[in-house]
């Protein structure tokens, strides 16, 4: 049910839109869920199909409070069997005029690498995601 729910926001699955710009360099940001407190952004991760995607890797990297890009800012999640993961960080800083945003790449066996990334509302400690990946052509 909440899954149905969750789905119904994203308007017949439609493809996230990319966003490529992002810090990722070489290689894979640490497996952890965690790099510090005071947001909590969660997501799913779906096909053009609305299925929920298991196993897909999520990469998220945030500036420190100076507006750098550092290792101990990144994180590799992997989505549950429903699609789903968690990460948790500090509330991401604004510099250079950008609002507080979290940097996404999404990995799944099949799919399009995914770019993209989450704007923090002002003053929100919880964010969600729903990231719906375009099929790799074959």
């Amino acid at each position: 049910m909440v899954l149905l729910a969750l789905l119904s926001v994203v308007a017949a699955c439609t493809p996230t839109p990319v966003d490529g710009f992002g810090p990722f360099g070489r290689g894979m940001p640490p497996v952890r869920s965690k790099v510090g407190t005071g947001h909590v952004l969660t997501g799913i991760v779906v096909s053009p199909s609305c299925r929920p995607l298991a196993h897909a890797r999520v990469e998220l990297m945030q500036s420190d409070r100076d507006g750098v890009y550092r290792r101990r800012g990144s994180a590799t999640v992997f989505t549950d069997r429903n699609g789903r993961f968690r990460f948790e960080g500090p509330v991401p800083a604004q510099y250079e005029g950008l609002p507080p945003h979290i940097h996404l790449r999404v990995v799944a066996k099949n799919y399009l690498t995914l770019l993209t990334r989450y704007v923090v509302p002002t003053g929100e400690k919880v964010g969600h995601v729903v990231l719906v990946l375009r099929l790799a052509p074959l």
